[in-house]
C-alpha cells in the first residue's frame, strides 16, 4: 500500500512485523538481522527490535546469529482456515478425484496477485514443486489462477494486466499481456484452463472454476500432472471431465450448506479483491 493511500488508523509498526515474518520463506528458512533489515528496507535497529518482540511472542527462534520462523505462525493462518468452510466442502471431493484420476489435486483462491492453495490432495508422486496449503503462486502463469483471473469483470482484468509483472518462470511462460488477455478470453469461453510447462519445465495442470449459489467465481480446483506422463490432449480427454464432475458436486454442497454456514461464519468463501459478481462465461 502507498503512503497517499493509507488511512489514518494505519499502524506503520504493525506492517513492519508482518513483513519481517514475510521475508522468510522456503529459500530463506534462516537469515541474519543484516538480511531481514534489507530485505525488509528496515534500519538495523528496527529489524532488531521486531525480530525480538516475535522472538518474545514466540513467532521467532534465535539460533546465533541465525532467526527462524517457529511453528506457531501456524496460528496465524489457522484462524482464517478454521473459519473458512469452502475447503472443509471440497476435500471429500478432491479426495475421490484423487483416487479416480491418480493424480495430485488442489483447491485454490485468489489472494491479490497470486493463488493461494487452501486445500490440497497428493498423490505419491512425486513433483519438484513442492506444493502444500499456503502455497502461493502467481496468478497469471497457473490454471487455477486463469480460471479465476478469466471470471473477473473485464475492467477488473485489465487494471490487473496492467500493473502485473509478467516474468519468464519457463521458456514457456506467456510474457506479452495481449497473449494472456486472449487466453483469458478462452479460458472465460470454454470453461477451463490448461497450463503447460509454464510455471515449472515437465508440469502440467488444468483446472475448472468453482461457483458460488449465486453465480460468482470463487475458487478453482486443479490436477497437476507430469508432462512425461501425461500430454494436453490426454488432460482434456482422460482427466478434465473427472475434474468437472468434481466441481459440479462441490457446487452441489456449496448449495446445499454453504449459506446457512456462511452465515455462521461471516463468510464462506473468500473473494477477490472485486466484489461485483463476475459474470458468466460466454459461449
Amino acid at each position: 500500500m502507498s503512503a497517499e493511500a493509507r488511512a489514518p488508523h494505519f499502524v506503520k509498526s504493525f506492517e513492519r512485523g508482518l513483513a519481517v515474518i514475510r521475508s522468510f520463506d522456503a529459500e530463506h528458512p534462516a537469515r541474519t538481522l543484516s538480511e531481514v533489515a534489507h530485505t525488509c528496507d528496515l534500519t538495523r535497529a528496527a529489524a532488531r527490535r521486531l525480530l525480538l518482540t516475535l522472538a518474545d511472542l514466540g513467532y521467532v527462534h534465535q539460533d546465533g546469529r541465525l532467526f527462524r520462523l517457529t511453528p506457531r505462525v501456524l496460528e496465524l493462518g489457522y484462524s482464517y482456515l478454521s473459519s473458512y468452510t469452502l475447503p472443509e466442502i471440497a476435500e471429500p471431493h478432491l479426495e475421490q478425484l484423487v483416487d479416480r484420476v491418480r493424480e495430485s489435486s488442489s483447491l485454490c483462491v485468489l489472494d491479490g496477485e497470486d493463488i493461494v492453495y487452501v486445500a490440497r490432495v497428493p498423490t505419491r508422486r512425486i513433483m519438484t514443486a513442492s506444493i502444500t496449503v499456503g502455497t502461493r503462486f502467481p496468478a497469471y502463469v497457473t490454471s487455477v489462477g486463469r480460471v479465476i483471473l478469466a471470471h473477473l469483470p473485464d475492467e477488473e482484468i485489465e487494471a490487473r494486466l496492467a500493473r502485473a509483472d509478467l516474468r519468464p518462470l519457463t521458456a514457456r511462460t506467456i510474457l506479452s499481456p495481449d497473449a494472456l488477455r486472449a487466453e483469458l478470453r478462452r479460458v472465460r469461453r470454454q470453461g477451463y484452463a490448461v497450463v503447460d510447462q509454464e510455471l515449472e519445465e515437465g508440469l502440467r495442470s488444468v483446472a475448472a472454476p468453482v461457483r458460488e449459489p449465486h453465480g460468482e467465481v470463487v475458487a478453482g480446483v486443479n490436477i497437476a500432472v507430469h508432462a512425461g506422463r501425461t500430454s494436453v490432449d490426454s488432460i482434456r480427454a482422460e482427466l478434465l471431465p473427472h475434474l468437472l464432475a468434481a466441481v459440479a458436486r462441490i457446487e452441489a454442497d456449496l448449495r446445499i450448506t454453504g449459506p446457512a454456514r456462511a452465515a455462521a461464519h461471516g463468510t464462506g468463501t473468500h473473494r477477490s479483491s472485486s466484489s461485483r459478481r463476475s459474470p458468466a462465461p460466454r459461449q
